[in-house]
């Protein structure tokens, strides 16, 4: 009984360490209250306008809502404001969910996040050249062939791209995307609960110099010999080679017969290219006895290199907003969560994931259903059978 006493405590305790702060599913319709949306491109009819949907196929209306975007080539900007926090020394997971009911050609669907000192008016969140500063961009973005997640970390004022390719959905339907980052400095994005990315984030993010640099004591020697190939000097140009012509006269033309010397002047057969033409000559290649290889720069330990542990972690996070383009719209964002605990989060892929089989069906559902109204086509063997 002890050792199970025990375990509870551990588990109450564990659960009381955990933070949510902040899950949003917009199953609360009243988003306006939570939300606002920025007037940044309002004066210049850029903005385009939001407004809460579950899309065309869903199974509880109720549940699957989202913010959605409604036209298209425009620039939509939208926050809202949870409890301030830090993520240092704790697991960070960002999670939402997108949903390119418009089959999307090109637009966002990430999400940044801001610390308190980068927002001080929400109207006011905005990308562009005078660009709300935020701690990390995370989410798909669709471009033509580019289908990939984005997973910025901003640090000392400059955005630092993930440095490999992170493949997006791009269908109709409600995806997933979920990134963490670990107090180790170690991070991993998921797609609909499949990991599809995880390391240590020096190796998956310039943000550091690098240890090793060539050290510039160092050169390539003069007499360093780095040619593989180099010209047989005992091969010889035949002789006659260049006395080949590259075109000939075509032997099998023959004068027209309305050709007028007088008016046309001196008929010349046409020109073709000489089939025995060899081309420039050049000597054969062989091993050269010198090579030594390509030369390598020696590298010595980088002076300006210092490692940073903390890497992963930011200050102050204070609100969530979306900053996307979309050449056409329809897009709908939802499941918003900030949380340091993965079962949290994993509950909710759960839930996503079963969202999207019920659209699946409900999609097929239709399918079948305009199937069947459509009238079959006329039966010729039947009337022919009749006419006998």
């Amino acid at each position: 009984m002890h050792l199970l006493t025990a375990v509870f405590f551990a588990l109450v305790a564990l659960c009381a360490h955990s933070r949510v702060y902040l899950k949003d599913d917009l199953s609360s319709p009243n988003w306006e209250s939570r939300w606002v949306v920025s007037d940044w491109k309002k004066d210049k009819g850029e903005a385009g306008e939001w407004s809460l949907s579950s899309g065309k196929y869903f199974t509880d209306e109720s549940k699957e809502r989202g913010l959605k975007t409604t036209q298209d080539a425009r620039f939509y900007d939208i926050s809202t404001a949870h409890e301030e926090f830090s993520n240092k020394g704790k697991t960070l997971v960002i999670q939402l969910s997108v949903k390119h009911e418009q089959n999307i050609d090109c637009g966002g669907g990430y999400v940044k996040l801001i610390p308190a000192d980068g927002l001080s008016d929400q109207k006011e969140f905005q990308g562009g050249e005078h660009e709300t500063k935020y701690n990390i961009m995370f989410g798909p973005d669709i471009c033509g062939y580019t289908k990939k997640v984005h997973f910025i970390l901003n640090r000392k004022g400059t955005n630092h791209l993930i440095n490999q390719e992170v493949p997006a959905e791009s269908d109709e339907f409600t995806h997933v995307y979920t990134g963490v980052l670990y107090a180790d400095n170690t991070f991993k994005i998921f797609v609909d609960g499949a990991e599809k990315k995880a390391g240590a984030i020096p190796e998956y993010w310039n943000i550091l110099p690098p240890k090793k640099i060539n050290d510039p004591a160092q050169s390539k020697p003069a007499d360093w010999v780095d040619e593989r190939l180099i010209d047989d000097p005992d091969d010889k140009k035949p002789e006659g080679w260049d006395d080949i012509p590259a075109e000939i006269k075509d032997s099998a033309a023959t004068k027209p017969e309305d050709w007028d010397d007088d008016l046309d002047g001196e008929w010349e057969a046409p020109k073709i290219a000489n089939p025995e033409y060899k081309g420039a000559w050049s000597p054969k290649k062989i091993d050269n006895p010198l090579y030594k290889g390509p030369w390598v720069h020696p590298q010595i330990d980088n002076p300006d290199y210092k490692d940073d542990p903390e890497l992963y972690a930011f200050d102050s996070f204070k609100y969530l907003g979306i900053d996307v383009w979309q050449v056409k719209a329809g897009t709908i964002f939802s499941h918003f969560l900030l949380t340091d605990d993965w079962d949290t989060a994993k509950a909710e892929i759960d839930v996503i994931n079963v969202i999207r089989e019920g659209e699946k069906k409900k999609k097929d559902e239709e399918t079948a259903a305009k199937a069947a109204e459509e009238p079959s086509p006329p039966n010729h063997e039947d009337e022919n059978k009749e006419d006998l």
